[in-house]
């Protein structure tokens, strides 16, 4: 089953997959133990600084051989590509899904660049995501306007686009106070697109609130500062005071720490269903 296919379906079942990015052999061996464990399906994102720092190719060659490994449902998604060129690359490298972000363009432009993209991955069966409306990244200051349900179902019928992810009072990195969803919004445009709907900035969204969001119509949602955090914290704690110098028998502590957060968020998202 290709990604695109895996989410068409869980819109119509009512469901969603959760999407963790991976910066290393070790956070995706944490990713995927959780998968493996809980028997879930999932959709490995590689931002472009991930990229960077491992490369197209072995950060696919990487992703393939550990899914085998583990025997997961998974799926290699560019998350936040910012050229075409950068999802060309990706596409002819095999990935499965590649994210377009043009979200900071004009609203035509936005849409102009998607539908290239849109075109472009279709001989490769892959699935395309793209971004409308302001969902703050690091550093940015979030914007208290959500996505447009009109613009949505516009941009989702010009462009032909599979996955949407909006904005609704989410934002990238953590929250400097408790983030409140827009729900009604979310209903609104649920109501008008037919594409997989995509909630970016999950990291620190209540569980309540992230079930409900499945249950009014999201189908993918987004992880990865939490992954970053609990990583780096655990090794941070593990290796103060610490003269091991044998990575093996340091890292094995901060992939066991992975695996619990990524454990527990496939729990929360895996039993719920869209009303």
């Amino acid at each position: 089953m290709t990604c695109k296919e895996k989410l068409k379906k869980c819109k119509e079942e009512g469901t969603a997959l959760l999407a963790t990015n991976f910066y290393n052999f070790e956070t995706l061996k944490g990713l995927l133990l959780a998968a493996q464990k809980t028997k879930s399906s999932l959709i490995l994102q590689t931002s472009e600084s991930t990229l960077h720092y491992l490369g197209i190719k072995p950060a696919k060659a990487l992703a393939d051989s550990m899914l085998k490994e583990y025997g997961v449902q998974g799926w290699l998604h560019l998350d936040h590509g910012s050229s075409v060129e950068l999802v060309k690359e990706c596409l002819n490298a095999g990935f499965d899904s590649v994210m377009i972000d043009a979200s900071e363009r004009p609203f035509s432009e936005n849409i102009k660049i998607t539908k290239e993209v849109v075109e472009i991955a279709q001989k490769y069966n892959a699935n395309v995501e793209a971004e409308l409306g302001y969902v703050a990244k690091l550093g940015q200051k979030q914007s208290l306007e959500p996505t447009s349900a009109v613009e949505a179902k516009t941009f989702v019928e010009e462009t032909g686009v599979n996955a949407l992810a909006v904005a609704i009072g989410n934002a990238h990195g953590f929250y400097k106070e408790k983030p409140y969803l827009n729900f009604e919004r979310l209903k609104e445009i649920s109501a008008v697109t037919n594409c997989c709907l995509v909630l970016h900035g999950s990291s620190g969204i209540p569980d309540d609130q992230l079930q409900k969001a499945i249950s009014l119509g999201i189908s993918k949602i987004n992880l990865a500062t939490e992954t970053k955090n609990i990583f780096m914290k655990t090794l941070q704690s593990v290796l103060k005071d610490n003269r091991e110098i044998d990575l093996r028998k340091v890292f094995p502590v901060a992939i066991d720490a992975v695996n619990t957060l990524i454990t527990g968020k496939l729990e929360v998202i895996n039993t719920v269903r869209h009303a």
